[in-house]
């Protein structure tokens, strides 16, 4: 009798399990993304670039953020800054080495609620051949379905890396003692995901 109340009792657990999770797989959709960064230069003004390639998936629950999971890549050497040569310069050796690291990646690890729809997502970041744990800040804007008839979720996402935690350590000292470049990369993302079928 024992036996037969606890085999009850394990399906009654995993039937509830069943109806409380609601999590869905996301493609990113790359036309309705973007990845961009922001860098100081001459220590005075701002460089901003972003990288045309990109893809990757989010699990979600739409009314539970907290359930989010990601992971993305991103093609190192899609990036862009609008001027040709200074690109060239970020893909060789001296920053990304786009050849021998030719992409990067986030993969979650774990999402905290900060706020009403901001989570704040820890993961790790691999990039230029080093892995390093790295929060984002993420604010959910929602999900709907769009006039296809496909379920789309989108966040806002942010965070700021230190480039030379990656071995990015290429620099110049100025005549007044700033840097070239500087080290704190300013990273901001729209992502919208389409639910997979």
């Amino acid at each position: 009798m024992n036996s037969m109340k606890n085999i009850l009792g394990v399906a009654l657990l995993l039937f509830s399990l069943s109806l409380i999770s609601h999590g869905a797989e996301y493609a990113i959709d790359p036309a309705h993304s973007k990845v961009m960064f922001k860098i100081k230069h001459l220590s005075i003004s701002t460089v901003t670039g972003n990288f045309g390639k990109f893809s990757g998936t989010f699990d979600l629950d739409p009314s539970n953020p907290k359930s989010l999971k990601v992971n993305a890549t991103i093609e190192v050497a899609s990036i862009n800054t609008d001027v040709g040569d200074r690109d060239k310069h970020l893909r060789s050796p001296e920053f990304f080495d786009a050849d021998k690291y030719p992409q990067m990646t986030f993969v979650s690890k774990e999402v905290t609620e900060s706020a009403r729809n901001r989570v704040r997502i820890a993961g790790d970041l691999t990039l230029h051949g080093t892995t390093k744990p790295v929060v984002l800040d993420a604010e959910f804007g929602g999900a709907v379905k769009d006039p296809m008839g496909n379920e789309r979720a989108a966040f806002t996402v942010s965070t700021t890396i230190n480039r030379k935690d990656f071995g990015m350590t290429f620099d110049k000292t100025l005549d007044n003692g700033g840097l070239m470049v500087g080290d704190d990369v300013r990273i901001e993302i729209e992502v919208e995901g389409i639910k997979k079928k």
